[in-house]
């Protein structure tokens, strides 16, 4: 009767440790990070800044030049703090030119909310703005 429960308890071991090993071991789908700025229309946008700066033209080809409108050089340091089907929010830092922190609301494919604020060049910058489509890049 020992070795019986011997192989009872073992069996029950062996299919405790495997089924965690099982979920922790499988391949898991992995979401594109910032998956709402690939769902935004390509082409051209025209952004309207709530404070009356002079609106701007921009082409998008991927939804990630959004982010860092007032910091338009590459190799910043990204990090996503929110990654939501309708809203981001991505924290960057741009060696030796500042930082910033830009959250991006998607009301359809071809209409977004920004608010942006860091620094650019020793100096603050804040702003609200509405992105729109307006067509091809030109």
């Amino acid at each position: 009767m020992k070795i019986v429960s011997n192989r009872k308890l073992l069996g029950t071991l062996a299919l405790t440790a495997a089924i965690p090993a099982a979920f922790l071991g499988a391949p898991v789908v992995a979401q594109s990070s910032l998956a709402m700025l690939d769902s935004l229309e390509r082409g051209g946008w025209e952004l309207r800044f709530r404070d009356g700066t002079p609106p701007r033209r921009i082409c998008l080809r991927s939804g990630r030049e959004l982010i860092q409108i007032r910091h338009s050089e590459t190799g910043c340091n990204r990090f996503v703090v929110e990654d939501g089907s309708n809203e981001v929010t991505v924290q960057y830092t741009c060696p030796g030119n500042g930082y910033g922190r830009t959250n991006i609301r998607k009301e359809s494919a071809g209409l977004v909310q920004i608010d942006s604020q860091g620094i650019v060049d020793g100096r603050p910058f804040q702003f609200s703005a509405e992105a729109r489509r307006t067509g091809a890049c030109r």
